[in-house]
């Protein structure tokens, strides 16, 4: 069986860090419709934080870029959050999903970025090209709404 989108929101903005609490308060404020319990919200907005975070300090590094934010909630109640970014792309896509890995070392980032995604939602997708950018897909099922 199909399952049906009930709803979109696709935005645009700069890769400032100032951005990211914006971003967070977006994935918020849109899956708030298909009332998801606390962890659920507080999980989907760790792993949104951590994709714009990568977009600002990896994609663009000491330059300020375009991301790219697509949301979708479906009649399932399955949310997919598409993070998208025009930058310099991962070279090597499976060193960067590996645990602890960083490309930024000077400036202390503990590589845990594409692990804290992925234990936040259901599935966790990565697409780069290096040179011309990546998109993360987020897809996170909630869980079913009980009847009190």
């Amino acid at each position: 069986m199909k399952k049906i989108c009930k709803n979109t929101l696709k935005v645009q903005f700069p890769s400032l860090s100032a951005n990211e609490g914006m971003a967070r308060a977006l994935a918020g404020s849109f899956i708030m419709q298909l009332d998801p319990t606390v962890a659920e919200l507080a999980d989907i907005k760790c792993a949104v934080s951590e994709a714009v975070t990568n977009c600002t300090v990896h994609a663009y590094r000491d330059t300020v870029g375009e991301i790219y934010m697509t949301f979708k909630c479906f009649d399932d109640r399955t949310v997919k959050i598409e993070i998208k970014d025009k930058g310099c792309g991962i070279e090597d896509l499976s060193a960067a999903l590996t645990p602890l890995f960083t490309t930024d070392r000077e400036n202390e980032r503990s590589g845990m970025g594409f692990t804290v995604m992925e234990s936040f939602t259901d599935k966790m997708r990565v697409i780069s090209k290096p040179g011309r950018g990546t998109k993360v897909t987020l897809i996170k099922k909630l869980s079913p709404i009980s009847a009190t």
